[in-house]
């Protein structure tokens, strides 16, 4: 699998406090009976994950994600939640599972099932009740694909919840390392570059949406910015969670991180330590037949 598509998921885990936040903010809007199949559309490292287990008591959660790094956390962070004495047992004999594209661990009574797919060949026939997805879909460029793919693999009545970044996203950030990027030695690296995001407004993001069959569609943006006032946090938050893929365009690992400070720097130079994220609300269902 490219390099580009793989995270460094210890990293994320330990980095990713304001996106586990939107996403138990976005998990408290389901409405769910606890015996519903729901797919987790890009599950991380599966701290959302497990809050969507516990509401599931009689129901199941398929969860799946591009980065095979992301499934093999997402394991431990269910296993861990769902047996902490087996965990430790398991760690300290040393044996560990071979099985990152699925596992099944009963938390309560639910089924958790745990893959690594491509949510735009997804390899399920329209078996879900609902499908949760927070801070996955912009990283996919192709959302009309997207929804069709999602759209197919639910059922009559069911519903999509999600969120994602869009409009002006990130937009001083992007600002910032496409102005380090035009620059010696860089530029390169990047004479074929394309943004690896897809920031859609409201308004497509609903015609697309209906585009495809979905009812019931609302769409609307919300402001999420927070500040990391650390430069060095903030260098490790971008090579983590924002600009990764820049990061694995750069074949030099010494301008690798050059191109950080480079980007840190300038934020630093502009008092603006601010990262300025927008969130995308989704919300859609499948007409019963």
């Amino acid at each position: 699998m490219s390099s580009a598509r793989e995270w460094n998921s210890q990293a994320y885990h330990r980095l990713s406090d304001n996106q586990f936040a939107w996403g138990k903010k976005v998990l408290s809007r389901l409405a769910l009976r606890g015996d519903e199949t729901v797919l987790d559309a890009g599950c991380g490292t599966g701290r959302v994950t497990s809050l969507l287990v516990e509401r599931l008591p009689r129901g199941r959660v398929v969860g799946v994600d591009l980065s095979e790094n992301m499934v093999r956390s997402a394991r431990d962070t269910i296993l861990s939640n769902s047996h902490p004495e087996r965990e430790r047992s398991e760690r300290g004999s040393g044996r560990e599972s071979n099985a990152p594209y699925r596992v099944h661990e009963p938390r309560a009574s639910a089924g958790v099932h745990l893959l690594c797919a491509d949510l735009l060949a997804l390899p399920f026939a329209p078996v879900f009740d609902g499908i949760f997805s927070t801070a996955v879909f912009h990283w996919i460029t192709g959302h009309s694909r997207l929804f069709r793919e999602l759209f197919r693999v639910l059922k009559p009545g069911g519903w999509l919840e999600a969120q994602c970044g869009g409009g002006p996203n990130l937009a001083r950030l992007r600002g910032r390392a496409a102005k380090v990027i035009a620059s010696a030695p860089y530029e390169r690296f990047f004479r074929d570059w394309t943004e690896p995001w897809e920031y859609a407004d409201p308004q497509t993001t609903a015609r697309r949406l209906a585009a495809v069959g979905f009812v019931d569609v609302r769409t609307g943006l919300e402001p999420a910015a927070f500040t990391i006032s650390d430069p060095q946090q903030y260098r490790e938050y971008l090579a983590t969670v924002t600009l990764h893929r820049h990061v694995a365009q750069i074949a030099d690992p010494d301008l690798r991180q050059r191109f950080l400070e480079d980007v840190t720097r300038l934020a630093v130079a502009d008092g603006d330590m601010e990262l300025d994220y927008w969130r995308l609300n989704i919300s859609a269902r499948k007409a019963a037949r």
